[in-house]
């Protein structure tokens, strides 16, 4: 005997494209809400490294003054500080940020590293003046 009924309705298996697109609209509006907070994270991050890099380089240029017996208004060059970096570094073989923005050419030793202009427009909306002090 054969109960089963070939003229029922069958079930489709799977699912519609309407729940297709709605799973895809949800991913979407993640996405596009995190988005924004990775990038700020990214460029925070790079505000980090910059400011680290700025660290160093003052760290050099205290170094040389002791080392070469110079006053508070005794200026360096970066190619004076370059011995006083770890070589092979992105600092020592560029004098530069990671946006590019040149440390010095020159240096006060009271005055320290500065922060150049073009990275502080950069990374002003993620890093207040303060989170730059005393390199701005």
């Amino acid at each position: 005997m054969n109960f089963r009924n070939d003229h029922s309705p069958r079930k489709p298996s799977g699912f519609t494209l309407v729940e297709i697109m709605i799973v895809v609209a949800i991913i979407a509006l993640l996405v596009a809400l995190a988005l924004p907070n990775f990038q700020r994270a990214r460029k925070r991050s790079v505000a980090s490294r910059v400011l680290n890099d700025l660290r160093i380089v003052d760290y050099a240029l205290d170094r040389w003054a002791i080392e070469n017996n110079k006053s508070g208004s005794s200026s360096a060059t970066f190619d004076d500080l370059r011995p006083y970096l770890k070589r092979g570094t992105p600092i020592y073989d560029s004098g530069a940020d990671m946006l590019g923005g040149i440390f010095g050419p020159t240096f006060v030793v009271d005055e320290g590293a500065k922060l150049a202009d073009s990275t502080w427009e950069a990374l002003s909306d993620v890093a207040p003046l303060d989170f730059w002090s005393p390199y701005r």
